[in-house]
């Protein structure tokens, strides 16, 4: 397949990029709507189940330092604990406390309104952008 000088690769990425912005402005807005940075709201969504401190790190895309900081700041709100692996001390497993999942079901319900705007189609039309999507993803790997 050539990719030289097509312009709907071009419209295409363009798109995908401004799309991506939106999602992500939106993302941040209902983080500060529960007064949480981003990051750490993000951490919240990645935490659907307990998870070690370096797997959390790498769902942020962050050095394990940074994910120190940002584990810190929720337990400090009570949003997470930190528990031992029970067969290696050495890591901690990173928790929602009751607090934490509501706080991860609110964010949730919030971005799902914002996204619906986002994403003003029609049922057939979202369910088709995201077969093609995902179909785009798996030939990409």
């Amino acid at each position: 397949m050539s990719t030289d000088a097509d312009p709907v690769l071009d419209e295409l990425s363009n798109l995908v990029f401004e799309m991506t912005r939106r999602l992500r402005d939106d993302f941040n807005e209902s983080a500060a709507e529960l007064s949480l940075p981003p990051t750490q709201a993000l951490a919240l969504v990645y935490l659907s189940t307990p998870a070690p401190m370096r797997e959390l790190a790498d769902r942020l895309s962050c050095e394990p330092s940074n994910v120190t900081a940002i584990v810190d700041g929720l337990e400090s709100r009570g949003l997470v604990t930190r528990q031992p692996d029970p067969s290696d001390r050495r890591v901690k497993h990173v928790t929602l406390t009751g607090e934490g999942e509501r706080h991860r079901a609110e964010l949730g319900s919030r971005n799902r309104a914002k996204v619906a705007a986002v994403f003003n189609l029609s049922a057939p039309d979202r369910s088709q952008l995201r077969d093609l999507l995902s179909r785009a993803l798996d030939d990409s790997s």
